[in-house]
C-alpha cells in the first residue's frame, strides 16, 4: 500500500462547493426513456480535445460542482470536462426507477449523444463514486481510466468485513435512515427538515463530518445549497436526495469488493482510489481494505487531508496528471505492506 501526498495541504486553491449558480437553460440531451439529461462542459473545445473526462458528482451537488485543475494543465494535455446533472438533480429529469445500474447507462448515453468517441474516462466524488462503480461493472469496454474521490461505501456489500463496522455510528445512522425512507418518508421529509438540518450552516460547523481544512474551504463556499431546509421542502428535491440515497446505500446487483480487474488487456488504463486519512464521512480503515483487496486499484492517501480534498490546492492537478499520465503525485512518506 502506497500513502501519497500531492503537496503540503494549504489554502484551497479554489473553494466554492458549487462554483456557478443553477442554470435554468441547461444544455440538455433527450434519453431513450424519455427523460432529459442536462450538462455542461468545459476545458478545451470537445472535437480539440486529446482527453476526455466525465465527472459524476456526488449527495446535493450539481453540474455546476467545482473541480479546480489548473488552466495551465488542462491546456497543456487538451483536457475537455463534461459534467451533468445526475437523475432529479440540477436540470435533469427524476428517475423513479433509479438503480445501481441506470446511473452508469446514463453516462454511456449521454456520451453517445454528444459523439465523445468509444473511450473515456470517468472520476467519481463522494457519492457521485456509486455510478463510477457501475461504469466499472456494466460498461468496462467504455473507460479508458476511472478515479474514485473519497468515495462513499455501503455497508452492506458482502465482502466488506463486519468488524471494520460492528460499532461505526455511521452504518446506524445510515441504516435507520434506511428504514425510515422505504417505510415512512413523510417522517423522514419532517424529521431532515424540523430536526437534523435547522439551518445551512450547522452542517457545515459539525465537526463530526468535517476536519480542520475541510472547515477552512467551507469558511470560502456557498456551502451546500441543496441541503438547506428551504430546499428540502420542495417536494422533488426531496425525491432526488431519497432516492439517490436509498439506491446507493441499498442492495447492489453486485459487489465491487469481488470485481476483476477491467482492463486485463489495457495496461495504459489504470483505477485509483484518493482518499483522506482524516475524513469523517467515510473512514480510511474502509478504503485501505478495499485497496488491499483489490490490488488492480492504485490507491493514494492524504495524511491530513478530510472529505473535501478536491478543494485542497493542487489535488485535482495530481488525480488528472495520475489518471492520464499514470504519474505519480509528490510523496512525503511511502510504506509498502
Amino acid at each position: 500500500m502506497v500513502f501519497n501526498t500531492p503537496q503540503q495541504i494549504s489554502s484551497p486553491q479554489s473553494t466554492e462547493l458549487e462554483d456557478y449558480p443553477p442554470m435554468k437553460n441547461s444544455s440538455r440531451i433527450k434519453l431513450r426513456d424519455g427523460r432529459y439529461l442536462a450538462y455542461a462542459e468545459r476545458g478545451v473545445p470537445r472535437h480539440e480535445s486529446k482527453y476526455q473526462i466525465v465527472i459524476v458528482h456526488g449527495f446535493g451537488s450539481s453540474k455546476e460542482m467545482n473541480f479546480p485543475v489548473s488552466q495551465e494543465l488542462i491546456e497543456e494535455l487538451g483536457i475537455y470536462f463534461l459534467l451533468f446533472d445526475r437523475a432529479g438533480y440540477g436540470d435533469s429529469d427524476l428517475n423513479m426507477k433509479r438503480s445501481v445500474k441506470s446511473e452508469a447507462l446514463d453516462i454511456e448515453e449521454l456520451v453517445d449523444k454528444l459523439e465523445l468517441g468509444s473511450k473515456f474516462y470517468v472520476i467519481g466524488v463522494s457519492m457521485g463514486s456509486y455510478p463510477t462503480w457501475s461504469c466499472l461493472k456494466y460498461i468496462p469496454h467504455r473507460l479508458a481510466g476511472v478515479a474514485l474521490v473519497v468515495p462513499i461505501v455501503n455497508y452492506w456489500w458482502p465482502s466488506l468485513p463486519k468488524s471494520l463496522t460492528k460499532l461505526d455510528f455511521r452504518k446506524k445512522l445510515i441504516r435507520w435512515t434506511l428504514r425510515i425512507a422505504s417505510h415512512a418518508p413523510g417522517l423522514l421529509r419532517w424529521w431532515v427538515n424540523k430536526k437534523c438540518l435547522p439551518s445551512n450552516s450547522v452542517l457545515e460547523r459539525d465537526p463530526t463530518f468535517f476536519n480542520e481544512h475541510d472547515m477552512e474551504v467551507l469558511k470560502h463556499s456557498k456551502g451546500f445549497p441543496m441541503l438547506t431546509r428551504e430546499r428540502l421542502r420542495q417536494q422533488e428535491v426531496f425525491d432526488t436526495l431519497r432516492t439517490d440515497f436509498m439506491v446507493c446505500f441499498g442492495k447492489w446487483d453486485f459487489d465491487p469488493m469481488e470485481m476483476g480487474d477491467p482492463f486485463p488487456e489495457s495496461p495504459e488504463s489504470s483505477v485509483h482510489i484518493w482518499q483522506g486519512h482524516e475524513d469523517k464521512v467515510v473512514p480510511v480503515e474502509l478504503q485501505q481494505c478495499i485497496s488491499e483487496k483489490l490490488p488492480w486499484i492504485q490507491y493514494h492517501e492524504i495524511p491530513e487531508g478530510g472529505h473535501l480534498i478536491v478543494h485542497y490546492d493542487g489535488v485535482c492537478d495530481s488525480i488528472v496528471k495520475a489518471l492520464l499520465l499514470g504519474e505519480e503525485p509528490l510523496t512525503d512518506t511511502q510504506d509498502s505492506s
